[in-house]
């Protein structure tokens, strides 16, 4: 058996490892000797343990208290068997039993290394909960550990011990990673297991997009540059809306970069995601005007009691405003925060555009954004099926793919066929080809195609409409 010293040695061994204290090592290894103690004497017993700092000498002693009738025999003794040892003792001493490591039978000696173990692991679930409770939406680093059904195990490069996975839901579904690729995510929240805090990330949630942003933008990671809103569907595009606090930096420049080098950067990191950057403005009409961006707006109209804004474009741009499956104006609506309704300025003028349209009276009809699935004519267990996996709402299901459809449980090869082509019929625009409005679309001067450094800005406040650095 290996001496005290050794011991003491291999345990410094692990309070380095462990990035423990010297007070914290020699606290754990008194503990472990305690456990071991009471697997010899009993759970209660007492004791008093000093280790050598010089030669990791152990001296331990065990106290028992002099009774006439021992009730407990881990810390006390009677009173006859204690002047064997010495005549002298009295009812009410406290008997001294020195003992020798080198006594702990195998028994002790694994309830010594147990606690110690169990210890170690305390503190640093403690440790790792201290270190990143505090860091909700920052940006970290690692490489993949495994694939477990469907999520990603991360080993993290500031904490090798951490437990930390990126949950299917949280993963951008055009991505595929394996074993050992270095991978980027964003802390999304702190998650309390039986064996300790796990690490929830995402690259799927719009703080990912913000904090790489934050990564490559100096005047944002300085508070000059403020990202006010972000409205993200993942794998197609994403609308940001930013502030500058210095009236002399131009936010979408300074997010933009030199010849687009940061939002490329940016849209490199999302696997091409598109990215529209906009400039943020107080006035809810002056910002959706701004959000439907590339398309030109002609004329804002906004309810204020019931937060829903009414855009006119002109015929030309409705394609543009409405976006490829009507994804343009579904992210503007989300980055305004108001119910955003779309008219293009022949169907207004059908409409009789007078302004007694826009009083909020009980028989105003507008156009929502967003409809239940249950009025789609839709058979129950489908219903059942799409509920079951949070989809309750037609642009919920818009942009899924056959694939998405058929990984939901409850769903076949001819649901998705049903659904896909309920989709198509709902998402033509009336009176255009289906296939001409998909290449107007894909004509939409967005951020991240190559060698292009423009950003999407207010066509009434900027001369530029294109911007350099």
């Amino acid at each position: 058996m290996a001496n005290a010293a050794q011991i003491v040695e291999a345990f410094r061994d692990v309070a380095a490892t462990k990035n423990l204290s010297e007070d914290e090592m020699t606290d754990l290894v008194k503990d472990g000797i305690l456990a071991g103690l009471g697997r010899i004497y009993g759970a209660t017993v007492q004791a008093e343990i000093d280790i050598d700092d010089v030669t990791g000498e152990f001296d331990i002693v065990v106290l028992r208290r002099v009774v006439e009738e021992v009730e407990d025999p881990a810390c006390e003794i009677i009173l006859e068997e204690a002047r064997w040892d010495d005549a002298t003792f009295e009812v009410g001493d406290v008997m001294e039993i020195p003992v020798a490591f080198t006594d702990f039978g195998r028994n002790a000696v694994m309830a010594v290394k147990q606690r110690i173990i169990q210890r170690v692991r305390e503190n640093e679930r403690e440790r790792i909960r201290d270190e990143f409770a505090g860091e909700v939406g920052e940006l970290l680093s690692g490489e993949v550990q495994q694939t477990e059904r469907g999520k990603l195990v991360v080993l993290l490069n500031r904490s090798r011990d951490a437990d930390a996975i990126i949950p299917w839901k949280d993963q951008n579904p055009r991505e595929r990673f394996r074993q050992g690729d270095p991978i980027r995510a964003v802390l999304k929240k702190v998650e309390e297991t039986p064996k300790g805090p796990r690490m929830i990330l995402s690259r799927a949630d719009p703080l990912f997009v913000a904090a790489l942003f934050n990564l490559e933008v100096p005047e944002i990671h300085q508070g000059i540059v403020e990202i006010k809103e972000i409205a993200r569907e993942v794998g197609g595009r994403t609308k940001i809306a930013v502030y500058s606090r210095d009236e002399s930096i131009d936010p979408v420049g300074a997010c933009v970069g030199l010849k687009g080098s940061r939002v490329q950067a940016v849209v490199a990191e999302l696997g091409g995601e598109r990215i529209d950057i906009v400039p943020w403005h107080p006035d809810t009409e002056v910002f959706a005007r701004r959000a439907l961006a590339p398309a030109r707006v002609s004329k804002v109209f906004s309810d204020l009691e019931r937060q829903v804004i009414t855009a006119i474009v002109d015929e030309d741009q409705l394609s543009l405003a409405i976006g490829r499956n009507g994804q343009n104006v579904r992210l503007a609506s989300q980055l305004i925060g108001w119910q955003l309704d779309l008219y293009g300025s022949r169907e207004w003028l059908e409409k009789s555009a007078d302004m007694s349209l826009f009083t909020s009276t009980s028989d105003d009809q507008f156009e929502t954004a967003d409809f239940p699935l249950s009025e789609l004519g839709l058979e129950l267990p489908t219903l059942a099926a799409l509920s079951g996996a949070g989809y309750d709402t037609f642009l919920q299901i818009i942009d899924l793919e056959r694939r998405d459809f058929l990984g939901i449980q409850g769903l076949g090869e001819a649901d998705a066929d049903r659904l896909l082509k309920l989709i198509d019929e709902l998402t033509v625009v009336e009176g255009e080809p289906g296939d001409e409005d998909a290449d107007l679309s894909d004509d939409v001067p967005e951020m991240g195609a190559e060698g292009s450094d423009e950003a999407v800005v207010d066509a009434e406040e900027s001369k530029d409409g294109e911007r350099e650095g």
